[in-house]
């Protein structure tokens, strides 16, 4: 099977494209980096917004589509490059798969078309995000859904992951582990909030595994058990071999820092690690139903403790 991954330099794309490669499958990357990829496999550079190049590098007998690549870094300016890429980007790749006759995509969306403070969400919560990324996201799924009930052998699989952390990632995450390991740390709120968050050795098993899907299908993906920030913060200390500090601020001194900071982003145009975005995600609860995942019986390779202490030591352990 030969498969066109975009966004395959990302920090999914990179462990995926390697997984696949190493089950034997023929992959070919697509990505706005100038890097060269994998010499394993071609990657080309190129933007899912130039037209003719897609259309021009998925016409060699392309089996599956993964789409991976997005805009999706809070606080991005300008806000239209979330529609740009997520929603065009997508409608540029089904033209080119309509174009070429490739009837296959799994589409990597998120759990924040859910929105922000999502309990218990399952497949079948109706969509309210709150954000432009989750908006954005939200309608890429439906033009995809559409282009899938056109033609009968069509297949689509939507992936809705939680927030996804390991090795080499630089997102939220592991600012939290820096903020810690640099003794830089500070709690907003009582902690209480509890969190599914997903380890990205044990997605891109996933996604390998849904290229076996020949329908539609939409799974929300995270890692079990659920914890709240106070156990991950926990967590974090332990692997991390650091003595746990209880300094905590109340949620409304903490949000109202994020505020002020927001504000000086808007007037020095620069960007900062703390924003009430961060505060909010941090405080609030996402707690994602996992039930349509589990039917597929998959067994991760790596369990969740066991994922965040791999992690911590192959950022922070530098002995």
């Amino acid at each position: 099977m030969k498969i066109f991954i975009t966004g395959n330099l990302g920090f999914i794309g990179t462990r995926l494209s390697e997984l696949l490669i190493e089950k034997g499958f023929t992959v070919i990357g697509f990505d706005k980096e100038q890097e060269s990829g994998s010499e394993k496999y071609e990657c080309i550079h190129g933007n899912i917004l130039d037209v003719e190049l897609l259309n021009k590098s998925t016409k060699d007998n392309i089996d599956l589509i993964i789409h991976l690549a997005a805009e999706h870094k809070d606080n991005l300016h300008p806000k239209s490059l979330y529609y740009d890429v997520n929603v065009q980007g997508v409608q540029n790749l089904i033209d080119a798969c309509t174009i070429n006759n490739i009837n296959r995509i799994i589409f990597t969306s998120t759990v924040s078309v859910y929105g922000l403070n999502p309990t218990k969400t399952s497949e079948e919560s109706v969509p309210n995000p709150c954000n432009d990324y989750g908006k954005s996201k939200l309608q890429a799924e439906q033009i995809l859904t559409k282009w899938w009930k056109k033609k009968k052998n069509r297949s689509l699989s939507i992936i809705r992951p939680t927030a996804v952390f390991g090795e080499r990632n630089r997102g939220n995450i592991f600012n939290l582990m820096k903020q810690i390991t640099t003794d830089r740390f500070i709690k907003v709120g009582n902690g209480k909030n509890k969190k599914s968050i997903a380890y990205v050795g044990n997605l891109v098993e996933f996604i390998s595994c849904s290229i076996n899907n020949n329908d539609f299908c939409i799974v929300n993906y995270a890692d079990k058990p659920d914890l709240t920030m106070n156990q991950l913060i926990a967590l974090f200390y332990k692997f991390l071999s650091k003595k746990e500090k209880k300094i905590s601020i109340p949620y409304c001194l903490g949000i109202s820092a994020g505020y002020l900071f927001d504000l000086l982003s808007f007037i020095f145009r620069k960007q900062f690690s703390i924003s009430s975005i961060r505060i909010k995600k941090f405080c609030t609860n996402s707690i994602i139903n996992t039930n349509e995942l589990e039917q597929y019986n998959m067994k991760l390779p790596t369990p969740l403790y066991a994922a965040i202490e791999r992690t911590i030591r192959f950022e922070f352990d530098k002995n």
